[in-house]
């Protein structure tokens, strides 16, 4: 199954980036970006792509570790960039971004000693993506724009394990399906 490591932003942060959201789908050209639709809306802490199914129990094991090491800490989404001259909008992270980083490195780490391979190790860089082009479109307004966006704080308190799965119909527009296979509470072996 194609999964990836993920903390997940709390309804009441959602409806606020729902919100910025409808702002900039108001910019001229906003029909030549793919939106991502709300249930995309998460920050990708670890990227495993397709994971036989009797890795996951050991991948779970060691996402629950690195869970119960990291301590809650607080967070908010706030202004924005892009990736690839306009192939990726996206809102960044405000807060304890340190924490966020930490708890990616132990997602992909637990991934690693659990067999599951990831490649080259990359900074991880706190995004979670709102719209990508289907060409190279020039996104500097949205940029501009989300710029100004500050969602509220939220405490972070878990680490999602959400398995993706991708659009099978060929219809134009439609969107992963997004599924939580697990979820641990950060801080509880603390």
């Amino acid at each position: 199954m194609r999964l990836f490591a993920a903390v997940l932003p709390p309804e009441n942060v959602v409806h606020e980036l729902a919100a910025e959201v409808a702002k900039l789908k108001r910019l001229p050209h906003s029909e030549r970006l793919r939106w991502t639709n709300r249930p995309g809306w998460h920050f990708t802490l670890a990227f495993y792509g397709e994971v036989a199914d009797d890795v996951v129990p050991d991948l779970s094991d060691r996402l629950a570790r690195a869970a119960h090491r990291t301590a809650p800490f607080d967070l908010a989404l706030s202004g924005g960039g892009q990736f690839g001259h306009g192939k990726a909008l996206w809102t960044g992270a405000y807060g304890d971004v340190q924490a966020l980083r930490l708890l990616a490195d132990r997602a992909e780490s637990a991934a690693r000693k659990a067999g599951v391979g990831m490649g080259e190790h990359r900074q991880y860089k706190a995004h979670l993506t709102v719209a990508r082009g289907r060409d190279s479109v020039d996104v500097r307004p949205y940029v501009e724009l989300l710029r100004e966006f500050t969602s509220r704080t939220w405490t972070v308190s878990e680490l999602v394990l959400v398995r993706s799965n991708l659009p099978k119909s060929g219809v134009a527009g439609e969107q992963p399906r997004y599924e939580t296979v697990a979820c641990w509470q950060l801080g509880a072996g603390r």
